[in-house]
């Protein structure tokens, strides 16, 4: 006989649950102190790490769709923190990149990430942080390559 679906020991459900719960924590602190939504957060991390992207390579990064990418890209050339120039190898897109607001904003945001970070594995052993990573990624992995 199989196992019964208990919701709260399914795997793809309790990893939505803390996902949801983290990025519930960590965007309280973005929003209310910067007026960031957690997908303006992630496209800024990101751009700091490769100075500049293609919407698409964003929404490869970060996993998130076409939409979200342009909604957040947009909220944050409006605000002056991102900055959008030609790609000159394909006409229908263009490379962001962060403007000196934005790089100053993400030196202010990155210490407070870091931290938080912190706050949420202070109960785990390095071993246990370093475990975890190791399994999400390899989860991940695992996910990409079913299938194919």
């Amino acid at each position: 006989m199989r196992r019964p679906l208990i919701l709260d020991r399914f795997l793809p459900y309790r990893l939505s649950v803390a996902s949801n719960a983290v990025s519930t924590r960590i965007s309280n602190t973005y929003r209310k102190r910067f007026g960031l939504k957690i997908t303006e957060w992630r496209m800024i991390a990101i751009l700091a790490e490769h100075k500049r992207a293609t919407p698409a390579s964003l929404g490869d990064a970060t996993r998130m769709d076409k939409i979200a990418i342009s909604r957040a890209a947009a909220a944050l050339i409006e605000r002056g923190l991102v900055a959008a120039d030609d790609n000159p190898a394909d006409g229908r897109s263009h490379f962001l990149s962060l403007t000196d607001d934005g790089r100053t904003l993400y030196a202010e945001i990155a210490p407070l990430a870091l931290a938080t970070e912190a706050e949420l594995f202070s109960g785990f052993s390095a071993e246990e942080h370093d475990l975890i990573d190791s399994l999400l990624r390899r989860m991940e992995s695992a996910a990409m390559n079913a299938g194919s």
